[in-house]
């Protein structure tokens, strides 16, 4: 069914699910969108493992699919619409430049045939593509590169160098922990943060895929989504995690998967990898995996936002928010700190809306009062200096104030206005407040006379 015909839902999602294919997902809201153990969750989970031990990391793990279930269903997706475009850009080319400085260390102080092997693996996924998009390039260029070191003998780091692959399969189980009120406040602590990095960083990222593959998500699904499956995974002894931004752009954008089903073959591929056929990917170079990650970062990176000119175009906060962004991740090597982006743009959009309120003010012919014109939105950072734009000691007995262009949105704005009354009172003179649309007027209604002490 074309995406157009299908009924929508919260948030833009569809009954059909997000994006492209047949039938929903069975607990996600994001197709194509590849979830996995993360290194910003391991930031926040390895300490409690490394105190208390694994059964509390477990423990840690299922409490916070928990917290996330629950915030699901209380909506607090819904608050990713406050993620501006810029910080989604700097996330984006954040994320790219710390993939690549990941594969430095590859490069460094290795055999001398790891450089050729990833400039021909970084050509075969150049060059191949031209031949056919059938077989994707990535695929080609491990297998062709793992060939030639196994077949030539050539000494290089393998995966295999890395550490053991698992050889079975886990078990279901309870975390070995004691049942009791002290072990919950001792994973508590831990649990709540790595669900909100989770969630962060799976809503980002399943937003970043909304825009590639110009398709519609459920956010408040994939928020439980998330919970359950880290419910799941601590039962089965896993670390948790979240949306994995890496794979999924190799997924969505290298390998242009669309479906469900691409994120079910990546977990089995997976599996099937690490306990059928272990001695093999042992074997794989890593430098064919450096020359794909390589690619992945360069894929990644959101060129047109650095180019010359889209620099000259762009507001000077659109560019200090992506700036920000970017700096924050690759400082901190952590992509949920990526809402700083957010923080600074919100302040930024508060500085420039604080001085788009005018007053305006026309004295009648006869000088008998004064009509003051509010023009623009009236909040904390706004209503900060209205006080200050009236003539109290010289204006007329009689003051009208005109918010018939205005719109008063907080309690800020309400004791702005009790201010400029005491202080027109003070002087024995009145004033009357007009023009009020009615949100604004029940909110002065409620508020007015109770924000102030005198």
């Amino acid at each position: 069914m074309p995406l157009g015909k299908r009924q929508q839902t919260e948030e833009g999602g569809t009954r059909a699910g997000a994006g492209h294919g047949s039938g929903p997902p069975i607990v996600g809201g994001r197709r194509a969108m590849i979830s996995a153990a993360t290194g910003a969750v391991a930031l926040v989970i390895a300490p409690l493992n490394r105190e208390h031990g694994f059964g509390y990391l477990v423990a840690a793990v299922i409490l916070a699919g928990v917290i996330q279930v629950a915030l699901g269903a209380l909506g607090v997706a819904k608050l990713m619409r406050f993620v501006p475009r810029s910080v989604m850009v700097g996330f984006v080319n954040a994320l790219a430049i710390l993939i690549f400085m990941a594969q430095v260390p590859e490069m460094h102080d290795v055999p001398w045939a790891v450089y050729p092997l990833i400039a021909a693996g970084l050509a075969l996924m150049v060059f191949f593509p031209k031949a056919t998009t059938v077989i994707p390039a990535p695929l080609v260029s491990i297998v062709i590169l793992t060939v030639i070191t196994v077949a030539a003998a050539i000494a290089v780091p393998t995966v295999g160098d890395k550490g053991a692959l698992p050889s079975s399969l886990p078990v279901p189980g309870l975390p070995d922990v004691p049942f009791t009120m002290d072990t919950l406040t001792t994973i508590a602590p831990y649990a709540f943060p790595m669900a909100l990095v989770g969630l962060m960083e799976s809503l980002m990222t399943a937003k970043l895929v909304d825009e590639i593959t110009d398709t519609h998500s459920s956010k408040t699904r994939e928020s439980v989504g998330q919970g359950i499956a880290n419910i799941v995974t601590g039962f089965f002894g896993g670390m948790g995690g979240c949306a994995m931004i890496g794979q999924t752009m190799i997924n969505v954008k290298v390998s242009g998967s669309r479906t469900r089903l691409s994120t079910f073959l990546a977990g089995a591929f997976l599996m099937v990898l690490c306990i059928v056929f272990g001695p093999v990917v042992s074997d794989i170079p890593m430098a064919a995996l450096v020359a794909v990650m390589v690619m992945v970062s360069f894929a990644t990176f959101d060129w047109h936002s650095i180019a010359p000119k889209t620099l000259k175009r762009m507001p000077a906060g659109e560019i200090t928010v992506m700036v920000t962004t970017v700096v924050c991740v690759v400082a901190t090597d952590n992509l949920a700190i990526g809402v700083v982006g957010s923080v600074t743009a919100m302040v930024i959009f508060a500085k420039r809306v604080a001085h788009l309120a005018e007053v305006t003010p026309v004295t009648t012919p006869d000088g008998s009062s004064v009509v003051y014109s509010v023009t623009g939105e009236l909040f904390f950072a706004s209503s900060n200096d209205l006080v200050g734009q009236f003539n109290y000691a010289t204006d007329p007995d009689k003051v009208v104030i005109d918010l018939s262009a205005a719109h008063i949105w907080d309690a800020s704005s309400v004791a702005a206005l009790d201010a400029i009354e005491t202080k027109y009172a003070q002087r024995g003179k009145t004033v009357e407040i007009i023009g009020l649309n009615d949100p604004s007027a029940d909110l002065h209604g409620r508020l007015t006379g109770d924000l102030t002490s005198h």
